[in-house]
């Protein structure tokens, strides 16, 4: 096979028709043109792993919902987002979209983390992850998927519609230079059948306490606003004069003058520290299920407030909102670091710390010859479903230069 001949045919037609833009990324390769194989088996128990741990997280956040304000800052929630993320949307899902990363490994699949507030890989996933095996004649773990998001959606318009939030007027935003996430928020408002408008975030407007976008020459007020924006990063957001927009914005999540999606609570199940919240409540017995028990212990790492590994055995720390792999240090038992991520914006963060463990290396083709790396696999939580499965191929730390991976069903 002409490796580059078959990526083109494979992403001009996805290019031309608009719907994924962004095979190529800070002038590199980032889409793969062959898939990785998972075998059915394998398939069937990352699902399952999937539910039970989405059922681990929903349960653990809504005691946090319910908890005090130390509770919350302790898990690294900014304080001007404190009342929103106690609004109880979804009450048997952590949030409506999210994704967990996980290691394929010799005693199975171990998670990493989860990506809650505002997960990538969607577009690849539900979408172009078909295209791809459909120009291989492979199978299609992903097959059907997308109906899961229309009606995902769906239901939290119902959930809020029965808060007494307004579900009048939709729109989804993201920043419109960056052709992933304006290219992920259009895909998900023609998929969520919501009729809406793409709005840039650099067009929204506060006024009169609404979040309000442009009609031509008035401002109309935001009933549901989807927004590839991390909640992290809106509770600093301020206007050129200073004017803390972004906390605002919160405050109207919280009085239900605003529907996010993801809902606010999705912040709180995004936090690194609620995964060691979550191993500490296992390690002291009692809250979760025999089953639940059973989950954690099987599908997760062992994650800690502390550093209990120095001096033991080789392990992670992570900032508790990073994202990309921003700010992680890989390090040695004897405390030398094996590999670590420059991003100092995450370095002031507050840090959890987590057993290593090791990913499995790959190697595949990529325009600029055979690549080894490293795999990661994703797995999308809908709405407390197991969904689609994707796939990144990065160093040691997998960050946004990771390769997309594609997959397919073995044979």
């Amino acid at each position: 096979m002409d490796y580059a001949a078959a990526r083109e045919e494979i992403y001009a037609p996805l290019r031309n028709e608009g719907l994924f833009t962004w095979d190529w990324l800070y002038g590199q390769e980032y889409a793969l043109a062959v898939p990785r194989a998972l075998g059915e088996r394998e398939l069937a128990e990352l699902r399952a792993a999937t539910e039970a741990l989405g059922r681990v997280y929903a349960k653990t956040v809504a005691v946090v919902q319910a908890g005090p304000p130390a509770l919350l800052a302790g898990l690294g929630i900014p304080a001007a987002a404190h009342e929103a993320v106690r609004l109880a949307v979804l009450p048997d899902a952590a949030t409506l979209i999210g994704r967990f990363d996980f290691a394929r490994t010799p005693a199975g699949w171990k998670m990493l983390e989860l990506n809650s507030d505002t997960p990538g890989g969607i577009v690849e996933a539900f979408h172009v992850n078909g295209r791809v095996c459909a120009y291989h004649a492979a199978a299609d773990p992903n097959a059907g998927l997308e109906t899961l998001l229309p009606a995902a959606f769906a239901q939290a318009v119902g959930r809020y519609r029965a808060l007494g939030c307004a579900t009048d007027t939709v729109a989804f935003s993201a920043l419109d230079w960056h052709a992933e996430d304006a290219g992920t928020a259009r895909y998900l408002l023609k998929a969520s059948g919501l009729a809406g408008a793409f709005v840039p975030l650099k067009d929204l407007r506060v006024e009169d306490d609404r979040l309000c976008a442009p009609a031509g020459d008035r401002l109309e007020p935001i009933d549901i606003w989807y927004r590839l924006h991390p909640l992290g990063l809106l509770a600093d957001d301020r206007d050129h004069d200073g004017y803390p927009t972004g906390a605002h914005v919160l405050n109207l999540a919280a009085r239900k003058r605003l529907a996010l999606v993801n809902p606010p609570g999705a912040l709180i199940a995004q936090s690194k520290a609620l995964q060691a919240l979550i191993w500490s409540l296992r390690e002291t017995g009692g809250f979760f299920s025999a089953a639940e028990h059973d989950a954690i212990a099987a599908y997760m790492l062992p994650t800690y407030f502390e550093n209990r590994f120095a001096g033991r055995s080789p392990h992670v720390a992570k900032p508790v909102l990073g994202r990309e792999g921003g700010g992680i240090t890989i390090r040695a038992a004897d405390g030398g670091i094996i590999d670590r991520d420059r991003e100092q914006y995450y370095w002031d963060q507050p840090m959890v710390y987590q057993q290593y463990q090791d990913l499995e290396t790959a190697e595949l083709p990529t325009l600029a010859g055979p690549r080894t790396g490293r795999l990661v696999w994703g797995s999308f939580l809908i709405n407390g479903q197991p969904a689609a499965v994707v796939a990144r191929l990065g160093g040691l730390i997998t960050d946004d230069l990771a390769y997309f991976v594609p997959v397919r069903l073995a044979e």
